[in-house]
């Protein structure tokens, strides 16, 4: 195939007609993402507190205790305790009651509080680095007026939060292009690292990685924090982030962006003069050992910017963590090899129409591994977060990772039909190969378009009009030139049809693949599936009630002092409604009884408004408590709330849903 290279005009023109609906699909797809989607729900949640919300208390607790899901990183502001009139109580000092795989935290009150409605006003960073914050009230002796305004903003919400999150979607994208992009020259299409659209378009993408870097670094403190943009500039919360692991990410990333600016200026410095020079067989072996060095050193640069992302997010939590954080390299390598490589193809095809039809194969290849190693490392992720089809359809992310599978299948079915009109091109006489071979030129603009037999009309050039002086008859004469050449470049692209088809697929492929990448990051900063249904289980798992059977359940406690650790064992007899009998045992950590000064027992129907209602069973032997004629009066899912005292200050209580039918 002969192709006509075009204009530099008519390539402006192309440019000028494609990006702006590039533009505008992004525009709209953020838009509406940015428009409907409230504050995502991060990765660590609140799983229990003491005192409970809505408590009533008899007299003051020493404490406020908050237990989460995973691990957090709170600071001594973090948990605030208020009076009815808004006046904090607490000491300011953050207690870590961490042990194990019990994350709690705490801090102490001040003594001496009156009766009244408290609140409380918690807010972290969980261990994938999306912010949390939440707030409850309690009460002393009985519920008060209280002058505190329960915040209703979630952390990371806002202006500050929009900004964070279009940062977020332009760091992937960045790094999908320059990724995908240099991965495209170097193994599909060596030539163009000296097309100036492709180095445009890899340049670019550098640029949006590293503006965006800098933008999430820069409102970490405020997104995290006060949710103000005037924080942004504030010094010691800009030390403070550098000293969390998501700020280690952020200037891992910025100095590995140095590197690949290196990269890229050899890219398409020195190599693509050697590749536009390579004549002799000797320069084509230089030119393939330059090939080589450039792929590993881009592949190793690449990488450590992935792991940015992997030891950061999601992928560094949970379970398998080890293995879970390489998969996630893969996972993003092989996503941004194919859709950055398509975007660069789309670039190619539309502003480069000489490409050879053996870098389309060569791309079609490249795209099929790369999908092989997004399969297995996406069912493996799938695995990892979701954990059961009843999260895979019953949660957010669940759902939102059948919409990714769903697009990344349609993306599949527009990628087959690229592949057959690849086929196509194949099949048909690859004159442009054979032009270059007795060293015809096909670039000129003189050149005829001959494809398959077809010939195109051959251009004639058009001699430059003279300007004239008035300038209403130049700009006639400017608008005939330009049609004349929308004209021209409308029979280049038409001269092969095959071309048109394959352009046409893979601006489809292109479209739907920015949908895709925009779905992905809203997953990666949703709470997985798996979290979800732990939490569930933390906070309300519930025991089915069996006639004629007595629920028992087990609850771990600690309160955070000496010997502060065991568990309660529980028995409801007969576990239904009416009239029942309850057990408590206590056990330290070794197995045997644990003599606890004080244990206190609370029912609460929330679906019906009931409760709580508070029960202190008797202490029947050493460890051991019992109650009897427990009134349940209504079928449901109680929640038992168990208040363990063990010294003087330390107290927690755990909770466990039943269902009581």
């Amino acid at each position: 195939m002969t192709a006509t290279a075009p204009a530099p005009s008519m390539a402006r023109a192309r440019a000028t007609a494609f990006l702006p609906r590039l533009a505008l699909v992004l525009a709209a797809l953020l838009a509406t993402l940015f428009t409907a989607a409230s504050p995502a729900t991060a990765h660590a949640a609140l799983t229990a507190s003491d005192p409970t919300d809505g408590a009533v208390v008899a007299t003051a607790p020493a404490q406020v205790t908050l237990s989460f899901s995973e691990q957090v990183a709170m600071g001594d502001d973090s948990i605030r305790v208020l009076d009815p009139q808004g006046k904090r109580v607490d000491t300011g000092e953050l207690r870590d009651m961490c042990s194990g795989n019990t994350i709690r935290y705490g801090t102490a009150l001040h003594a001496g509080l009156p009766n009244g409605t408290y609140t409380v006003a918690w807010q972290a960073v969980s261990a994938d680095s999306h912010p949390i914050s939440g707030a409850f009230t309690f009460s002393i002796g009985a519920p008060s007026a209280t002058d505190v305004t329960l915040p209703a903003a979630q952390a990371g919400g806002g202006p500050v939060g929009i900004a964070y999150g279009i940062a977020r979607y332009a760091s992937y994208a960045g790094f999908a292009v320059l990724v995908g992009g240099a991965a495209f020259i170097l193994l599909c299409w060596r030539r163009g690292a000296a097309e100036r659209p492709l180095q445009k378009l890899v340049v670019r993408a550098w640029v949006t990685l590293t503006a965006a870097t800098l933008v999430m670094l820069v409102l970490r403190a405020p997104y995290t924090g006060s949710g103000n943009f005037a924080d942004a500039f504030d010094l010691d919360g800009l030390r403070a982030v550098l000293e969390t692991k998501t700020g280690a990410s952020l200037v891992s990333r910025l100095l590995l962006l140095g590197a690949a600016a290196l990269f890229v200026a050899v890219l398409f410095g020195v190599y693509a003069r050697r590749v536009q020079g390579a004549g002799t067989e000797e320069d084509a072996k230089d030119t393939s050992d330059l090939t080589f060095g450039l792929a590993m050193g881009g592949a190793v640069v690449s990488g450590g910017i992935a792991a940015t992302w992997a030891l950061s997010e999601h992928a560094s939590t949970g379970i398998q963590p080890g293995i879970a954080m390489p998969v996630d390299i893969l996972h993003l390598m092989a996503v941004a090899t194919w859709l950055g490589g398509l975007a660069a193809l789309l670039v190619a095809l539309h502003q480069v129409p000489g490409i050879e039809r053996a870098a389309v194969r060569r791309f079609s290849r490249v795209a099929y591994v790369s999908v092989l190693v997004l399969a297995a490392t996406g069912v493996y992720q799938s695995w990892r977060q979701v954990g059961s089809w009843s999260a895979l359809t019953g949660t957010d992310y669940g759902q939102l990772l059948l919409l990714k599978v769903g697009l990344v299948a349609v993306l599949l079915a527009v990628a087959f039909v690229s592949r057959r009109w690849t086929g196509r091109l194949a099949e048909a006489p690859a004159s442009d190969d054979v032009s270059r071979e007795t060293g015809a030129d096909v670039s000129r603009e003189t050149e005829p378009v001959r494809e398959t037999g077809r010939v195109e009309a051959e251009p004639v050039p058009v001699p430059a009009d003279p300007v004239p002086a008035d300038p209403e008859r130049a700009a006639q004469l400017a608008r005939q030139r330009a049609a004349r050449e929308n004209a021209r470049e409308k029979r280049v692209r038409d001269a092969d049809p095959d071309r048109a088809g394959l352009r046409r697929s893979v601006l489809a492929e292109a479209g739907i693949a920015v949908i895709l990448l925009a779905v992905t990051t809203v997953l990666t900063s949703t709470e997985p599936g798996r979290t979800v249904e732990q939490e569930s289980g933390s906070r309300g798992s519930t025991a089915t009630a069996v006639p004629d059977r007595a629920v028992k359940i087990s609850l771990p406690f600690d309160t955070g002092g000496p010997n502060g650790k065991g568990t309660i064992r529980l028995e409801l007899d007969p576990g239904r409604v009416g009239a029942n009998t309850l057990h408590l045992w206590s056990e330290s950590g070794d197995g045997k009884p644990f003599d606890l000064p004080e244990v206190k027992v609370a029912f609460t129907l929330p679906a019906k408004d009931i409760g709580p209602l508070p029960l202190v069973p008797d202490q029947a032997a050493p460890g051991h408590w019992t109650a009897s004629g427990v009134q349940l009066p209504l079928a449901g899912e109680w929640r038992i709330d168990v208040t363990v005292r063990t010294s003087d200050i330390d107290q927690t209580t755990v909770q466990k849903t039943v269902k009581i039918g």
